[in-house]
């Protein structure tokens, strides 16, 4: 398959999938931007895959109702492959009584898209995993991105459902994600850069050691993944 992004011509087979950056990075590469909607200009031409959403960080910037819009009026054009990131964060100050209906109407937005979710959660597992089983009728994927808990949290979250996508915390040998990461049903399997300073291939690199696998085969079974969920393939 042949993909036009970022004013480059690529193969998907030759390339790697990155879901989820906040700036552009290798050629070799077919990312997907998160872009926050209060950042996002409906007037302006994306040329790459992007995501949109409201980060619950941004509650105190802009209100549920006009990310909506913003959304919706962004949801035609063929690179917006997702909604997000949204989701949940115990860490932050604004109570979950505010991120929740904000979370809802993403959920409620990307399920008349149909598009998948991509997911923010700190410290809020419980309630996401409510809120999912709650929503039995949301046919489209949740994603949750920089996973880097427990094997017994990848676990529990895939058998819900859920998409891993796993980042720069595979480098970290103090971190669980390692460990989660083998645990990871291979059809549920994502890698991203996020915001770190660090290369998609090293990720790649890094995740199929762990997963005794070669390059090209995680490779090939990350752009399966892509395909499905992502490009309704």
């Amino acid at each position: 398959m042949i993909i036009e992004t970022a004013n480059d011509t690529l193969s998907l087979a030759d390339t790697y999938i990155d879901i989820h950056c906040h700036q552009t990075g290798s050629h070799q590469a077919i990312e997907m931007i998160s872009i926050a909607t209060q950042d996002f200009d409906v007037t302006a031409t994306h040329n790459g895959f992007y995501s949109l959403g409201l980060h619950p960080w941004h509650l105190d910037k802009e209100d549920a109702e006009t990310a909506l819009w913003k959304i919706s009026a962004a949801s035609q054009d063929p690179h917006l492959l997702a909604i997000g990131e949204c989701g949940l964060d115990k860490a932050i100050a604004t109570p979950l009584t505010t991120q929740i209906p904000a979370f809802m109407s993403q959920i409620k937005l990307a399920n008349q898209l149909g598009k998948p979710l991509i997911i923010h959660c700190v410290r809020a597992f419980n309630e996401l995993i409510q809120i999912k089983k709650s929503t039995l009728n949301t046919k489209i994927p949740w994603i949750i991105h920089g996973f880097n808990g427990k094997p017994a949290l990848a676990d529990q979250l895939t058998r819900h459902g859920f998409y891993l996508s796993f980042g720069a915390a595979l480098l970290d040998p103090r971190c669980h994600a390692g460990k989660a990461l083998s645990r990871t049903p291979a059809d549920r399997l994502f890698l991203e850069t996020d915001t770190a300073n660090v290369s998609i291939d090293a990720i790649y690199a890094a995740a199929a050691k762990m997963l005794g696998l070669d390059i090209a085969t995680l490779r090939q079974q990350i752009l399966s993944n892509f395909k499905r969920v992502f490009l309704h393939d």
